[in-house]
Formats: structure tokens, sequence, C-alpha cells
């Protein structure tokens, strides 16, 4: 046993056998300190300070616990001044009217807000359109003949004017409107997303909630740090990364980010945070494969439906889930120089690091500041790491299907750190130029990051000729002959490495043949799918041609498929 439990008096027996005592009810003011995220789960660390006054049984209560709670997954630890065993922890389920907090007081008063705003805006709609009736009003009184009893009728001069002032009145108030109308779509987008959290939060009149029970022996009185962990559904995390590669110095800064969302029912607020990528759905063990028997069919008749009494319960095997308590990240305090001393140099703001974990299995990534992650989907982005690496350049180019260069950087995770496959920003000297998504790359591993197209590097692709001619002492076949030129032009002030691809055809039918003649087959062999790839070291400004040519022969009396016209 621990030393220091000892030191404490702390005794833990969980689920103790055969021990039956009445104990006193003792409600705890937890607070979630502890959250280890999984990519379909939780496991939630609530600790609770205990102030232990008398001996005997004592039952803590951890009440308002997540409906959706595994039962299975209750852990409880302690350790304090007082001698305690545990003997049993138990969750039920406790149905509760509601009643308000802080997050449904909030939403109450912002749907006042944007009430009171709803109202403004149609009041303001109501005086432009009391402003058009206006002009209507205005325009019919000036266009109506004069009667005896009415004004004499305008002047050509005076109507022109009117027309104008209506024109440009009317302008105004249709762009009014417009603006008007937005304004109002907005408040009633935030108006139906509050109130249907708002229901949410509500429940039908009441929620349930799990309501957990922790049985104590309380051998000597004194303070007790009590913790209770439990794994709920409805969380989850994926990486994400950004990575900043500078061509000059041939790097790769890798930012990686997990991007966590939490629907538990519960807000996690200033907890110490853990990502894991472990998959605990997928069980402990691999699964056993099963004898495969075949047999003929026999048609069975189908019985009858029958009705038992009592409710059918399904049992499902859940595993339990231990996490270690939250450690206390430290600050680093710095003191002021001296007030005459000369102001430091400014330096870029750098992202926080995470503490990596690695086990035989999985991986864990203790994020340094705490964390607040409200219970609301709402994607939250943790900085985990950024790590440096050597980044090798290379230009890849298929001018046949696209006259461009693009630059791929191959790298290596010289890290410590598994990239798990997640979304990818790529950054070129500063400037985002692609997306795209990184596979899983352990450390030690290669892997390649595409950068998109470089206009460095001037390419063009045409086709010089295709020639069409008859073969055989009787002209009893054909043969065509294609011949193309790729030119190429190292515009940059550096010197790359280009790899160009292109292909000639490859023949599945014994009478096509099919024949390379430039570049010959012993300076540039092609594959068995006919694939052909130069590999240049193109210096600046340098220039190159890469001609490829081949014929294609074959009988009169049969059809080629897969020909350029």
């Amino acid at each position: 046993m621990n030393p220091r439990l000892l030191a404490a008096g702390l005794v833990v027996t969980l689920f103790a056998p055969g021990v039956s005592l009445a104990a006193q009810a003792l409600s705890a003011a937890s607070a979630i300190t502890a959250v280890t995220v999984y990519t379909d789960r939780a496991v939630v660390t609530r600790t609770a300070s205990l102030d232990l006054a008398g001996s005997g049984p004592t039952e803590v209560i951890f009440d308002r616990l997540p409906a959706t709670l595994v039962d299975a997954s209750l852990q409880v630890s302690g350790r304090g001044a007082a001698g305690v065993t545990i003997l049993d922890v138990t969750a039920r389920a406790a149905h509760v009217d509601f009643s308000p907090n802080e997050r449904v007081k909030g939403l109450e008063d912002e749907l006042r807000n944007l009430a009171r705003q709803r109202r403004q805006l149609d009041d303001r709609a109501s005086v432009l359109k009391a402003q058009e009736t206006t002009l209507g009003r205005l325009e019919n009184a000036a266009t109506t003949p004069p009667t005896k009893d009415s004004a004499p009728r305008l002047s050509l001069d005076e109507s022109t004017k009117l027309l104008a002032f209506l024109e440009e009145q009317r302008g105004k108030l249709a762009s009014d409107r417009q603006a008007l109308d937005a304004q109002i779509e907005e408040v009633a987008a935030r108006i139906d997303a509050a109130q249907r959290t708002l229901n949410e939060l509500r429940g039908s009149g009441g929620r349930t909630f799990k309501r957990v029970a922790v049985r104590l022996d309380v051998t000597s009185t004194g303070k007790l740090e009590l913790s209770l962990s439990y794994a709920v559904p409805g969380a989850s995390w994926t990486p994400g990364y950004d990575a900043r590669v500078n061509s000059n110095d041939k790097t790769v800064a890798l930012g990686y980010q997990g991007l966590v969302r939490q629907n538990t029912g519960e807000d996690w607020k200033g907890v110490s945070l853990t990502l894991s990528t472990a998959q605990p759905s997928l069980g402990g063990a691999a699964p056993e494969v099963r004898p495969w028997t075949l047999d003929v069919f026999l048609p069975r008749p189908v019985p009858m439906a029958t009705t038992f009494g009592g409710a059918a319960t399904d049992t499902v095997q859940l595993q339990a889930f231990e996490v270690r308590g939250p450690g206390r990240a430290g600050r680093d305090k710095r003191e002021l120089a001296d007030a005459n001393a000369p102001l430091p140099a400014p330096v870029e703001a750098t992202l926080a690091q995470a503490a990596v974990d690695q086990s035989t299995t999985s991986a864990s990534f203790k994020i340094v500041a705490a964390a607040t992650v409200p219970s609301d989907n709402s994607p939250q982005k943790l900085p985990i790491a950024t790590v440096e690496l050597a980044a090798d350049p290379e230009y890849l180019s298929s001018p046949k299907l696209r006259a461009a260069a693009y630059l791929t950087a191959r790298v290596t995770n010289s890290s410590d750190y598994p990239l798990l496959a997640g979304a990818l920003n790529v950054f070129l000297d500063g400037t985002f130029v692609a997306t795209s998504r990184l596979r899983t790359v352990m450390p030690g591993e290669k892997f390649e990051l595409a950068l998109g197209v470089d206009e460095g590097l001037a390419i063009k692709h045409k086709r010089l000729q295709r020639f069409t001619e008859d073969t055989g002492l009787t002209n009893s076949g054909k043969r065509i002959t294609y011949e193309y030129l790729t030119t190429i032009q190292n515009n940059k002030k550096t010197p790359v490495r280009l790899v160009v691809s292109d292909q000639i055809p490859v023949s599945r039918q014994e009478k096509i043949v099919v024949k390379q003649l430039a570049p010959e087959p012993r300076e540039l062999k092609p594959s068995a799918e006919g694939f052909l790839k130069w590999t240049l070291e193109l210096k600046p400004g340098e220039k190159r041609e890469l001609k490829l040519k081949f014929a294609v022969e074959h009988p009169n009396d049969i059809q080629v498929t897969g020909l350029e016209s």
C-alpha cells in the first residue's frame, strides 16, 4: 500500500462484502476537476472536500449527475487526514422538477433582450410602411386631374421635381427595408436558437438525473478529499493540423490541435483536460473467429406470436475506466526588471505544449492550462503541440493531365507525438495554399505534404504529331505514331528537383504492338503499367525539353480502342 495513504490513515476497500451499516447522509458539494476525453466519450472526475466530524457509517451523496452516466464505470478514491474505509458506491436515477440555473437565467434574459430588439425592428417596419403609403398618396394627389374645389395642377417643372423626389425617397425606403429585413431575419434566427437551447435545458417540466451514493466507514475524524469518476457519452475530440512550410529553411512547423465537443449535460469549467487516443468502444481483446459452416437450407415454419408478462431486460457489458487525479499546472512567475533598463526585443507568441504520455497501445495529451468546455456541442480548439520537422521539398508534375508543377514536402515525424488522422491546413511561406487530410503518422514515420501549384515553374505540353501509315507487304496493317513535347523552365532563383510523370499505352492483345521510340527504353524504361518518370535537377533559369514518341501497330481487320484521335 502507498505509504502516504497509510500516513493519512485512509484505507480503501471498494464494494466490501457483508457490510450492512445504517449510514448518515452527507451531501457533497463537488466540482469537476479533471476530464479525459476519448473519441466517443469522456471520463469525468469530481472532487468534494469533506469535513468528517463524527465516526461510524456515513453516506456521501453526489447529486444531479448526468442521466447518461455509465453505472459500471464508477470509480471512487480518497485522500486526507480522516481514517476512512470506502464500502460501496451506488447510482440511482432521480427525477427532479425544473429549477432555473445560471445558464437558464442567462438564456431567459437573452430572449427578453431579443424580443425588445424584434419589437423595435417591427416598429421601424411600420414606420417605413407608413412612409411608403404617404408617398403613394402624394403621387396620386399630384397626378389626379384637378376639380373645381381642388388645388390647381402642377406645372411641368414642379411635376418633374416631384417625380424626382418620389423616386429618390422610394430608393431610400427600399434600401432601408432590405437592411431591416436582414436584421429581422438575424434576430429571428437568434431567438429560435436560444429558445431551442432553453427548451432542451428545461425539458418537459422536469429532468432526470443520476444520484450517486458513496458509503464510508469513518474510523477517525478529519478532512477528506473524495473523488468520483464516471464515463459519459456525448463527448469527443478530433485532431486538426496547421502545417507552416518555410521553403528557405526547408522546415515545417506543424501545429497540432484538438477539437473538443461535448453535450453531456455538464459544463466543464476550468478543468484539467486530457485527450486520449485510446478507443474503449473497440474492447480490450481481439474478436474471436467462429467456425464457418455451410448447410442445406431447410424452410422452417414461422411460430405464432406469443406475449408473455414481464418486461425484457437487455444486459450490456460495460467497461470501467480509471482516471488519474488531476495535476496542478504551475505558473511561472516573472519579476519586473529595473524600470530604467532597456526594453527587451519583441518575441513572437508561442502555442502551449501538451505533455504526452505514450503507453503501449495509446497516447494521452495533457493540456497545460485549465480548460472550459460548455455542454452545447460547440467546438473548442485546444493546442496540443507545435513541432519543427525537417522537410525535403520536391516538385511533381503530370503535364498530360495538367501543365503545372505541384510542390510536395517529404517529412519525417521526428517528434514524440503520434499524429492521428485529421484535417490539415497548409501554409507556404505564410500564405494559405491548400487544405487536405493527414493520415495517421506514428513517431519516426514518413509522410508527404501537398503544398499546391508553384507558378515559378513554367510547364507546357503539346502533341507534335499523330501520323498513320500502312504496313505489311499487302498493306494489311496500320502504324499510328504519336509524338509529344513537354517544355519546362525553372524561373525560380533556387535550384529545384522535379519529377515528371507521363505514360505510353499498354497492349492487352498480342495483335496490338506498342513500340517506345523516344526516349529509348534503355534510357528510360516504363513500368508494367506504361508509366514513365523523369527526375530532373533544374538550375535557376534552366530550360529542358522532354520528348515522348511511340507507335501502335495492329492489323487492319481489328478495331483498337483507347487510342487518341
